[in-house]
Formats: C-alpha cells, sequence, structure tokens
C-alpha cells in the first residue's frame, strides 16, 4: 500500500522543480511523530529537520546559474537493535536554467550527496544523482513541466519521470503548484498575511550505516501529507506554517551489498529478493513547522 501512496507522490528537490513566479530561497521544516512496527512490538519518537538554501545568479536574459545546499536530519529507533540512530544527508544542488524559446525552459542539475550516519564516512555514504525538466508557459496563469529524476543508491538506481502543474486563479488567491508523482501544494489566500493549504513531500533515498561492524542501509520512502496554516511577514517574504498531516514513512534495513537493482519510482524492474532485516513501519499523524524565506519575482517585475 504505501509502495502505491508513494508512486503517486514522490517528493523530490523542490527548489529546482518551482513553476510559480517565485522562489523558496531559504527553507526550514521540522516535523515530529511517533511510529510503531506494524507486528506491534517497538515504537520510536522520530524528528526530522530539513534545511534547504538556493542562490539562482541571473548570468544573462537565457541564462540562470543555480546553486544551493540541501542538509536533512532524522533521529529514531529503526528497530530494537538499532537504537537512538541518526540519518544524515547532505546535498550539492547544482547546474543552470536555459531559456529555450519564449515558451520553452530547461532546468538541469547535478546532486551529489552524503548520506549516512556520518561515523567514518566512505565511500558507500556518497551518491550522486541529477534532474532534468523542461518547462512549458501557456500563459502567466498555468504553466506545465515535463522531465526525470534518476540517482545512484545504496539499493540500486531509482528513476523517476517527472510531471509538473502551476495554476493561479485571476485574483493570485488561489494557487495550486504540483511536480507530480513528486510534490503537491495548493493554498487560499484568506486575508493579506494568512493563508490555508494542503502539503506534499515525499523522498526515496538511502542511507549507508555501521553498526558494532556490520554494514548495512537504511532505505527511507516517505510520505508526509498535511494541512496548514499559514502567516506572512514583512510583505509575505518571510512565512511561518504550522502543520498537522499523516506521516507514512517507512525505513526498510538491508545488509550492505543486498541490492534490488534499477528501481522506477518505488518498482523494481527484476525480482527484488533482498531480506528485510526490521519490521515495517505503520504511518502516523505527525506535527509539523516550516519557516521560509520567499522571493516574488512577480512583484518585481
Amino acid at each position: 500500500m504505501k509502495k502505491l501512496i508513494l508512486c503517486s507522490c514522490l517528493f523530490l528537490f523542490s527548489f529546482v522543480t518551482n513553476a510559480q513566479d517565485y522562489t523558496d530561497i531559504v527553507r526550514l521544516n521540522i516535523s515530529r511523530t511517533n511510529l510503531e512496527d506494524k507486528e506491534r512490538t517497538f515504537d520510536t519518537d522520530i524528528t526530522n529537520v530539513n534545511f534547504e538554501i538556493i542562490y539562482p545568479k541571473i548570468l544573462n536574459d537565457n541564462l540562470i546559474l543555480l546553486t544551493g545546499l540541501t542538509a536533512e536530519h532524522t533521529n529514531l529507533d529503526i528497530s530494537q537493535l538499532t537504537p537512538d540512530q541518526n540519518l544524515i544527508m547532505t546535498r550539492l544542488n547544482a547546474g543552470v536554467k536555459i531559456k529555450h524559446s519564449e515558451k520553452w525552459s530547461g532546468t538541469y542539475v547535478a546532486l551529489p550527496k552524503l548520506a549516512s550516519d556520518f561515523d567514518n564516512l566512505g565511500a558507500k555514504d556518497f551518491q550522486i544523482g541529477g534532474i532534468a525538466l523542461l518547462d512549458f508557459q501557456y500563459n502567466n496563469n498555468v504553466r506545465a513541466k515535463f522531465g526525470v529524476y534518476s540517482s545512484s543508491e545504496n539499493f540500486g538506481t531509482i528513476i523517476t519521470p517527472l510531471l509538473g502543474f502551476f495554476y493561479r486563479s485571476v485574483n493570485k488567491k488561489f494557487h495550486l503548484d504540483a511536480v507530480l508523482p513528486i510534490r503537491l501544494e495548493a493554498n487560499y489566500m484568506l486575508w493579506n498575511h494568512f493563508s490555508l493549504g494542503l502539503d506534499l513531500r515525499t523522498s526515496v533515498k538511502s542511507y549507508n550505516l555501521v553498526n558494532q561492524d556490520i554494514d548495512f542501509y537504511v532505505q527511507e520512502e516517505s510520505v508526509r501529507a498535511s494541512i496548514y496554516g499559514s502567516y506572512g511577514l514583512f510583505e509575505n517574504s518571510f512565512l511561518i506554517r504550522a502543520k498537522i498531516g499523516l506521516d507514512t514513512t517507512d525505513y526498510g534495513v538491508y545488509a550492505s551489498g543486498d541490492k534490488s537493482g534499477v528501481q522506477l519510482l518505488t518498482f523494481t524492474l527484476n525480482d527484488d529478493n533482498r531480506i528485510r532485516l526490521n519490521n515495517e513501519f505503520d504511518s502516523n499523524l505527525f506535527l509539523g513547522l516550516d519557516f521560509i524565506y520567499r522571493f516574488d519575482i512577480s512583484s518585481k517585475k
């Protein structure tokens, strides 16, 4: 069931998939939940912190240089045998956005990263991915994106086709911004500084870990769907969001070298004969806070 959910809404790398007239320069996301394994043998408190920063530099009318950094930290007990585990990911985002014509533009980004507990870093902690997106602008309020993401992971190679859509109402009170199967956000402005919204953020990634001289890795398949209230400060350039939602994240433990091969979305293209070393996690409610510094391009035009 979780694979079907994740197939429908897999989230990756929001800063290069923006189709709207704003750019989130800085994002800090904090969430807290308690997950129990499906066999009801143990439960764990989980704290997730995600920080992203982007610096777009305009080189000329047709070329923008994109640089940024993403850092994520998750603390949890993966199983009864691996208590108080830290999953840490740092990723460099480096690429370009090119204007190909009046209607079409493309975003091309390399995504090297380190993902582990950052204890005795080695080659298995390093992975590299990339994303390519074509953007078609129908008009100022309707846009579409088409692309693909791929990454090397401890379990193999993941390939994710991308389809994006952006809609903004004429009065600019409502907008829908989706890059499926990776993220979705719908937002309605009730007053000048307050809005309500729906938010979906998901990811598939792996972390290389060593516990008592035993090499293994964790495959994280994360889906967090929420509703939120948002308050804007400084002409809505700084946003504070309070969120409540459903966290269906699963953390599967596998022996190092036990691979599934090529994976399309969350489905392997060949038989997955890996032996999972822990129980599957169940879903639960989560609480979250977002702090966002946003640059509104439309207001600067």
